[in-house]
């Protein structure tokens, strides 16, 4: 009897268990969470990630010498001229987790898509633009099978040559530009452009005009050809049309991230680019620079000078006993801390922008692709150019924060006393692209690519004597991949070069 009214239980009590899971699956769904998301959201997450990672601080910025640390340990970089596998994959993480991830679904998701022509398109432009940034620091990446970790699981991706990807992104960039179309559905929701379709196309063109010329010296057929459909398309000429992500305190820029954080009084201008503002009375050293004469600690950083009279910038190779002792020599003495520093209350605040791409950088490339003759109008455009080049430059500071602003008085007396020499290619190109490299401070990325295209402007190596290279010309893969994707690794560096600092990337002649 026992056992009977057991069973009895046991088959009552499934009953009521099976009969309470009837409709839970409709119970429990929300009926205000997402089941989608728009992927012009996804896109503007791709957008907002091209802001180069904070960690580029460690590498570009100071490659060029820009701007540097005296500090060792997790500092290290091109202060020292040697590997911090920990600074070098910040590229590598920051655009291929973020920027090639959410292009590549947003690709996938509108590819077929009819009503939403013009999302694909502004998607192709932006991956393209990620992976160029990627090839660029690193060489050989993985492109074809590049982010299909997350749409099709690929983790092992193999790699493609620079110069295929080369070949791959200007095709990219040249099909997505003309195939944006202002009659078709406007993508509102963007946060670079607002949807704004002919901003899309210079964006596009403009990017195009800097892929040809990243090849000036390794293929100049398909330079001179790329650079003209870009200039024949429309680039971006205007400061108005600038690709600027903006930033506030909820999204801040990386950069300014770190330097107003415990990194604050651990970064300073470098000597080479405070002097070479300097020798030509350049006014945007006062609207970039500040010194804290006498200090001899970050809290003694108070106060503060932006007379360009009064600024030193850092000497390279520096180490924190050689800069303090560098620093007591300087008028008002001090410590290290007593060098000039990118103002952090105004071009450097968490705040500032970062651009991707300027009507700066766009008419100083013209100005290049003139003087080459590979666009119409011979010296006199790249007269033209230049000179358009170096005022927007100084127009765009007030950008950053109202107390940067190079007034026009100012700007028009500097571009008077520095035209543009056309007596000789050479001469022309050391001119130009050393104002390329003035006007692309802060922009990593683009200034250090530019460098080692142009060979402007002439820099003396680091001369750290503890330094394993003369010059970084690229960075090194992150430790994570060579050990998770060994073979596909080994295969790019058996192609490309030694996995090293001073490894070449395809274009850099």
């Amino acid at each position: 009897m026992k056992k009977i009214f057991r069973i009895l239980s046991i088959v009552t009590a499934m009953f009521f268990i099976t009969s309470c899971d009837d409709g839970f699956d409709t119970l429990n769904k929300s009926k205000t969470g997402a089941t989608s998301v728009d992927p012009s959201f996804i896109l503007n997450n791709a957008i907002i990630n091209c802001s180069p990672p904070g960690g580029t601080i460690n590498y570009e910025v100071g490659i060029v010498q820009q701007m540097i640390s005296s500090n060792s340990g997790v500092l290290v970089g091109a202060n020292y001229n040697q590997l911090n596998p920990n600074a070098t994959p910040a590229n590598w993480q920051g655009f291929y987790q973020n920027v090639i991830k959410y292009a590549t679904d947003v690709i996938s998701r509108t590819k077929d898509d009819a009503t939403r022509p013009n999302l694909y398109q502004m998607a192709r432009i932006i991956r393209a633009y990620g992976y160029m940034v990627l090839t660029d620091t690193y060489g050989s990446i993985p492109y074809t099978e590049g982010g299909l970790g997350y749409t099709e699981q690929n983790f092992f991706p193999k790699y493609d040559d620079q110069q295929s990807v080369y070949n791959a992104i200007i095709t990219e960039f040249t099909e997505a530009s003309a195939a944006l179309d202002a009659t078709k559905k406007i993508e509102t929701a963007d946060v670079l452009y607002n949807g704004v379709i002919t901003k899309w196309k210079k964006f596009g063109y403009a990017l195009l005009l800097r892929a040809g010329m990243r090849l000036s010296e390794v293929d100049q057929a398909k330079a001179a050809a790329t650079v003209l459909a870009a200039f024949n398309g429309g680039v971006i000429l205007l400061n108005a049309d600038n690709a600027v992500n903006k930033h506030d305190a909820n999204y801040v820029n990386p950069i300014g991230n770190v330097v107003n954080g415990t990194e604050a009084a651990n970064f300073y201008l470098a000597e080479p680019f405070v002097t070479a503002l300097k020798s030509t009375n350049d006014p945007r050293l006062q609207a970039i620079a500040i010194r804290f004469v006498g200090a001899n600690s970050g809290p003694a950083q108070v106060g503060g000078t932006t007379v360009p009279a009064n600024q030193y910038g850092m000497p390279m190779g520096s180490t924190d006993a050689t800069a303090d002792a560098a620093g007591a020599s300087l008028p008002g003495g001090g410590s290290r801390y007593a060098f000039s520093q990118a103002d952090r209350t105004r071009i450097a605040k968490r705040t500032s922008p970062v651009f991707i791409v300027t009507a700066a950088q766009c008419n100083l490339l013209l100005a290049e692709a003139a003087m080459r003759t590979w666009i119409p109008g011979g010296t006199a455009s790249a007269a033209t150019y230049f000179a358009d080049g170096v005022r927007a430059a100084m127009d765009m500071m007030v950008t950053y924060d109202a107390n940067s602003a190079v007034s026009a008085a100012n700007r028009d007396v500097y571009v008077t006393a520095n035209p543009l020499n056309t007596s000789t290619l050479a001469a022309a190109l050391q001119q130009i692209n050393t104002q390329y490299w003035i006007t692309s401070f802060l922009i990593g990325t683009e200034a250090w690519a530019n460098f080692r295209r142009s060979g402007y402007p002439v820099l003396t190596p680091n001369p750290f004597p503890g330094k394993t290279v003369a010059f970084i010309t690229r960075l090194t893969y992150p430790p994570s991949e060579t050990l998770v994707n060994t073979a596909n690794v080994s295969a790019a560096t058996a192609a490309q070069g030694a996995d090293a600092l001073d490894t070449k990337v395809w274009w850099d002649k």
